[in-house]
C-alpha cells in the first residue's frame, strides 16, 4: 500500500508540474512511469501522448540505508547546471522545459532512442570501448575551464553548505569517522573542499548520471551542483572507473587506460591553475572516493565483500602516500590488478 501511495503521489505532482508549466493538461497525462536507480530524488517519465517528458523531483531524505538528509532546494542549481552546461555544447544538452520554484521539481527532455545509452550500463556490460571517457573529461574540463573566467555568474552555484551536506559530510567525514587512523590526511582535504570556490563542480560525474546520444555525453543529476575545487569531479569520475576495473577482471587494462585518455583530455582545458598543482589534489583524492564507495554512507551496489577488500587495500596506501601524478596512481593499480 505503501508503494501504491508514493505512485499516486508521484503521479499527483507530475500532473502539478506539467500544468504549471503549460506543457498539456493533468487529463492529457496517458501513464507515469517512475525510474529506478537513483536514491536523491523521484524520477518519472510523463506520457503525454504526443511525447514523453521527464519530470524529477528532490527527496528530503535519500533513498540509503545511513541517515542521510539534504536541502530540497538543490535542484535549482541542478537546473542551472544543466542549463549552462548545455550552453556550452549544444549536442550534449538536454531539453529543458521550466522549474517552478515551490514543486523543487522540473521537467526536462526523456532521452531515449537507439542511439542512446546509459555509460554505467555500458560499462557493466563490458562493451567495447569507443572514447567515452575522453568526452566525458572533455565537457566537464570545458564547463570548469567556461566557469573560471571572468563574467561568470557564480550566484547561483553558492552551495557550500549543500556540497558538504550531500558530498563532504557522507563521503569524506563518514569514512573518515570509520577509520580514525586516516583523519589526519582526510580532514585536510574536506576542509580545502569547502573552502574552494574556483570552477563550477558537478558533483556527482559518475557513469550512472551520463547518457550518451550517440558520441556526445549528456551529464545530467547535477544536484551537487557549486563553485568549488576542480578536483573533484576528474576524481569522482575516475573514481567508478577504478571500481569497475575491480569488479570487471576481464575489462581492467581497458578501464585502467581509460584513467589516463581522461585525465588527457580533461587537462588540456585547464588554464586557471597549474596543471601539475591540480593532478596531484586528484591524486590525492581519488583513493578517499575509492574509500568512500565501500565505507561511506553510499557505497557501490556491485561489488562483492572480497571486491570491497581489495578497494581498501588499494586505497589506503595511496591515502597515506599519496601519488602526484596519474601515471603513479596508475603503476600503483596495474601492480595490484593486473
Amino acid at each position: 500500500m505503501q508503494g501504491t501511495d508514493l505512485r499516486v503521489q508521484l503521479s499527483e505532482r507530475c500532473g502539478d508540474l506539467v500544468e504549471e508549466l503549460e506543457l498539456g493538461r493533468r487529463e492529457d497525462i496517458i501513464s507515469v512511469e517512475p525510474l529506478t536507480g537513483g536514491v536523491a530524488s523521484d524520477i518519472a517519465v510523463v506520457d503525454l501522448g504526443h511525447r514523453k517528458i521527464c519530470a524529477k523531483f528532490a527527496l528530503p531524505k535519500l533513498k540509503v540505508a545511513a541517515d542521510w538528509h539534504v536541502p530540497v532546494h538543490r535542484n535549482a542549481a541542478e537546473y542551472a547546471w544543466l542549463t549552462f552546461a548545455g550552453s556550452l555544447r549544444k549536442e550534449s544538452a538536454v531539453g529543458l522545459y521550466g522549474r517552478p520554484e515551490a514543486a523543487h521539481g522540473f521537467a526536462m527532455e526523456y532521452l531515449d532512442g537507439a542511439d542512446v545509452y546509459l555509460w554505467k550500463d555500458h560499462l557493466l556490460r563490458g562493451m567495447p570501448n569507443t572514447g567515452e571517457a575522453a568526452r566525458v573529461a572533455d565537457l566537464l574540463g570545458l564547463v570548469h575551464a567556461a566557469s573560471a573566467r571572468a563574467g561568470f555568474d557564480s550566484a547561483p552555484f553558492k552551495n557550500r553548505d549543500d556540497f558538504h551536506a550531500i558530498r563532504i559530510e557522507p563521503y569524506l567525514s563518514f569514512t573518515r569517522q570509520a577509520h580514525p587512523a586516516l583523519a589526519e590526511f582526510i580532514a585536510p582535504v574536506e576542509a580545502q573542499l569547502y573552502e574552494s570556490s574556483e570552477v563550477l563542480v558537478h558533483g556527482d560525474a559518475s557513469p550512472k548520471n551520463i547518457l550518451f546520444r550517440g558520441r556526445a555525453p549528456i551529464v545530467l543529476d547535477a544536484e551537487c551542483a557549486t563553485m568549488g575545487d576542480a578536483s573533484f569531479d576528474p576524481a569522482f569520475c575516475l573514481n567508478h572507473l577504478v571500481l569497475k576495473a575491480i569488479h570487471l577482471p576481464a575489462s581492467r587494462a581497458v578501464l585502467i587506460a581509460e584513467l589516463l585518455a581522461f585525465w588527457a583530455a580533461y587537462e588540456a582545458h585547464v588554464d586557471w591553475e597549474e596543471r601539475g598543482t591540480l593532478e596531484a589534489r586528484v591524486c590525492r583524492l581519488l583513493p578517499m572516493l575509492m574509500l568512500a564507495r565501500v565505507d561511506g554512507k553510499s557505497p557501490v551496489e556491485y561489488l562483492s565483500k572480497a571486491a570491497r577488500q581489495q578497494v581498501r587495500d588499494i586505497a589506503i596506501p595511496l591515502i597515506t602516500s599519496p601519488e602526484t601524478s596519474l601515471d603513479g596512481v596508475v603503476r600503483h593499480l596495474s601492480g595490484k590488478l593486473l
